[in-house]
């Protein structure tokens, strides 16, 4: 195995926009390989040294969908449950259409959250979470909110189509309501907590903020600095977002995904996840209608599962293995879980507002992996 190339084009990114990166890639709980280029301050001056915090943004939602398989192996969930079970506003939803708001007629369920075919949108200023957060003078938590998302309208009936939205932060008050813990609390006890992992978080605390990586905006082809608290999906400080809440480092995401990645057993001995729940979280969920919407985003090769991407072609989309699944997020952040191989990956950057980051890195990036395991 060799990753030369795949360094040499992490020296590369600078030049395209990303003032720095880090990239982790473990196989059978071993590193293969860890490298990170550029620097992490505003000035340019501190080399990235691999400690730094990121916003993890939609990478998040691999921990959720997680932690609701965990969930549905305990049997206390099922994918096919109303959603209206565990959150009552659920069972009284409208749908917009073209001849204004009326009933839905399908029911929402924990599939269609998990699968983002619920018709929910990710409209943050929705008038009904607007109107729950004045009320509860800014206090209002995950669950408060997520009843309160159930108030406006669908985009579509439940089922029969794609939207990528915030069914994933309905999924966390979901799973807040079955465990009677915040979603915090039952990602710690449940995930981070047998993992050994320390540094997650949903709160920017000041010691946080001392290793939080410098966080950017392209705009127009321009990179500006933006705040650090700059998490627009943190909706109240009391809010934990199970779509893009969730702050972390690379080291401790990648032993995340190697312990899924080998099977759900991580390298300490812990088991997070039974290997057919590994099979029913990336198996393709989407209908054809659903699919056509999907392939607009250009993941070629690939499908949706219950929360994340899942490959389903390898004729498109270059090398890989079918069934290789994760996702990324809005800072650039990206994901990956080869469960036949054993093989994860881990890559973060703080660049928001950069599609080249989905176009080209994330793509680039995977192909040479795959190509580093085959160079003798």
């Amino acid at each position: 195995m060799r990753f030369d190339r795949l360094k040499n084009y992490m020296d590369t990114l600078s030049s395209v926009g990303v003032p720095g990166c880090d990239l982790l890639v473990m196989r059978d709980h071993q590193v293969l390989f860890r490298y990170g280029a550029g620097c992490s301050d505003a000035e340019g001056k501190v080399p990235v040294r691999g400690d730094e915090m990121y916003w993890l943004f939609s990478c998040t939602k691999v921990i959720t969908t997680c932690a609701a398989m965990q969930l549905i192996e305990a049997g206390k969930l099922h994918p096919d449950d109303p959603v209206s079970r565990y959150l009552p506003a659920y069972g009284h939803l409208t749908v917009r259409d073209e001849n204004g708001v009326r009933p839905a007629q399908n029911v929402m369920t924990v599939r269609h959250l998990m699968s983002m075919q619920s018709g929910l949108d990710y409209e943050l200023n929705r008038p009904a979470v607007r109107r729950a957060i004045r009320e509860t003078g800014g206090a209002a938590g995950t669950l408060r909110l997520a009843q309160a998302m159930a108030k406006d309208p669908l985009c579509f009936e439940p089922g029969t189509d794609f939207l990528y939205s915030l069914s994933h932060d309905v999924l966390a008050a979901v799973i807040e309501v079955i465990t009677g813990e915040t979603f915090m609390g039952y990602l710690r006890k449940h995930i981070f907590d047998p993992l050994g992992l320390r540094d997650f978080s949903f709160v920017l605390t000041p010691e946080n903020e001392k290793r939080l990586a410098a966080i950017y905006l392209m705009k127009d082809g321009e990179l500006t600095l933006r705040p650090k608290d700059s998490n627009n999906y943190q909706l109240t400080p009391s809010y934990e977002s199970g779509g893009a809440g969730l702050m972390g480092c690379v080291k401790e995401y990648a032993a995340f995904l190697d312990a899924v990645a080998c099977g759900g057993l991580a390298e300490n001995g812990a088991r997070i996840l039974a290997p057919e729940m590994i099979q029913l979280w990336n198996a393709n969920q989407l209908t054809p209608a659903s699919r056509r919407t999907f392939d607009t985003w250009g993941r070629r090769g690939y499908s949706y599962g219950l929360g994340v991407r899942t490959r389903v072609d390898l004729s498109a989309g270059g090398p890989g293995s079918v069934g290789e699944f994760g996702w990324d997020g809005a800072a650039g952040a990206w994901a990956m879980i080869d469960p036949t191989l054993h093989l994860s990956a881990f890559y973060a950057m703080h660049v928001r507002g950069f599609g080249y980051s989905y176009d080209v890195i994330h793509p680039t990036l995977r192909g040479l992996i795959y190509e580093g395991l085959t160079e003798p």
